[in-house]
């Protein structure tokens, strides 16, 4: 088990360093000057000082070396547009992320197993049918529709908290309600068939005759053996979704103000902000390898056959 997450961690290294590389290459050859973003009131003395302040004029390999430094430490250098340093603009919005993922990945796994449990369980009923079906709405509607769609019903009701965190720097949970909704919404409907599919698959296991001819429960048959074997291909799927939640959705950030790590990497693109493009997909990449090795570990955890040497 030790050897299986020394050697996961060691091939954190060259993953990052790969994505680093690469971001940094595109960054430095997409046309245009950083410093225009500035404005033209700034006087070319002061164009050039920011100019050898970033590094700007030094061969690339030098460039990218003055950046790579810094990124053990977090260090991914100032914003170019607020100058600040990325490292707490990155913390600032991963902890407003952090909330809207929680509330959306809470909801999306106890709805969606939830649903899809009860769907196999009532197969091939009229409730099963209607489950399924909103099932294959959720996951046909994009995520932005949804969030419209909640946005017009909550008007349409008198729910206010419609946008932001709410006011003061502390979070309101109400004005959390509709981005988790939408946020979560596709993976509740993504995670009920696939629940449903891989609790019908595993139903039919000899192991669960086995198990009911011992004389257990079926509760016991259920809880401890049928959904325990059904959620490894599940697994996968709740850790690629709560990767994807903590690294910021664009489009359900924009869309609710919220000023997340969604919401400051589309500033970024939009300013042309290198370091904190380069910053933000750099951490990123670090939140979807520390996901995977998670699910890696949860493997072992459903299925004792799965050995880590």
């Amino acid at each position: 088990m030790l050897t299986f997450v020394g050697r996961r961690f060691l091939q954190m290294i060259p993953t990052l360093l790969g994505v680093a590389i690469f971001t940094f290459l595109l960054m430095r050859f997409i046309p245009g000057d950083p410093t225009t973003l500035l404005g033209q009131t700034i006087s070319e003395d002061v164009r050039a000082q920011l100019r050898a302040e970033w590094h700007l004029d030094d061969p690339i390999h030098k460039q990218f070396f003055h950046y790579a430094k810094g990124i053990p430490f977090l260090d991914f250098g100032s914003s170019m547009s607020k100058d600040r340093p990325v490292r707490e603009l990155l913390l600032e919005a991963f902890k407003n992320t952090a909330y809207l993922a929680v509330a959306a990945f809470f909801l999306a796994v106890t709805l969606g197993l939830s649903i899809g449990i009860v769907s196999a369980l009532l197969k091939d009923t009229w409730f099963d049918r209607a489950l399924m079906v909103g099932a294959l709405v959720g996951i046909s509607t994009p995520v932005f529709v949804a969030g419209v769609l909640l946005i017009i019903v909550a008007t349409a009701i008198g729910w206010r908290h419609l946008s932001g965190t709410g006011p003061g720097d502390t979070v309101d949970l109400r004005f959390l309600v509709l981005p988790a909704v939408t946020l979560g919404s596709r993976s509740i409907a993504y995670l009920a068939r696939m629940t449903r599919s891989s609790v019908l698959e595993v139903s039919q296991a000899d192991f669960l005759r086995t198990a009911r001819a011992k004389g257990l429960s079926e509760r016991t048959v259920v809880l401890k053996h049928l959904l325990k074997n059904a959620m490894i291909p599940i697994i996968t799927i709740i850790g690629l979704s709560l990767a994807d939640y903590l690294t910021g959705a664009i489009l359900t950030e924009s869309l609710f103000q919220w000023p997340g790590i969604g919401s400051l990497v589309r500033n970024a693109i939009l300013t042309r902000d290198l370091p904190v493009i380069m910053g933000t997909v750099l951490f990123t990449t670090f939140v979807f390898i520390i996901m995977n090795f998670v699910v890696d570990l949860l493997y072992g955890f459903f299925d004792p056959r799965i050995r880590y040497s």
